[in-house]
């Protein structure tokens, strides 16, 4: 692979993370807002400072590079956060709505892992092993948050198949008293 199209092609991912993490700095604090859970709150919040050193280490990558980080919209996380925001307004309430949001946010954490993992391979075909340490510190950081969140989910599906299962505990009940009444008549 020529080198200089790879080093532009690098360049030009970087550029594209760098807005996506931008635009992540300005959605993370009406995530948060939105959020019923403390827990999930908090997690927004967590994150919202982790995103803001993922664009301070692009940053850091376009320095060495003798480069700027602007000039591309991430258009993927544009929709990304469009549909978050929508998912905000949705008329769902209490662990539904935190649920919702978990979604969203996954969502976009699957698309920064897709793409950090791939500005990593980059960085390492180029030798920029300053600039892939940063990526794959920041890579790990999007998985971590990944698993809390999918974490996050295990509970709220544990309190939903609990009640499921009392429903049909009670349905279950309910057709043995009607047997018990018929084998009595």
């Amino acid at each position: 692979m020529e080198t200089a199209a790879l080093k532009e092609l690098f360049i030009d991912e970087l550029r594209d993370l760098y807005n996506a993490e931008n635009q992540l700095i300005k959605a993370l604090p009406k995530m948060a807002k939105a959020a019923n859970s403390e827990e999930l709150r908090a997690g927004f919040e967590e994150h919202l400072e982790q995103t803001k050193g993922h664009a301070q280490r692009i940053e850091q990558i376009f320095q060495t590079l003798g480069e700027k980080p602007t000039g591309k919209k991430c258009k993927a996380m544009e929709g990304l956060v469009e549909e978050g925001s929508e998912t905000m307004n949705e008329d769902f309430a209490g662990e539904v709505k935190d649920a919702a949001l978990i979604g969203a946010a996954r969502r976009v954490e699957h698309y920064e892992i897709a793409a950090y993992s791939t500005v990593l391979k980059f960085a390492e075909m180029l030798g920029h092993d300053e600039a892939a340490q940063l990526l794959e510190q920041t890579l790990e950081e999007e998985t971590e948050t990944d698993e809390k969140l999918a974490g996050l989910v295990d509970e709220f599906t544990v309190d939903a198949s609990s009640s499921k299962e009392t429903e049909e505990d009670d349905e279950i009940a309910g057709e043995n008293q009607k047997k018990s009444r018929s084998a009595r008549a």
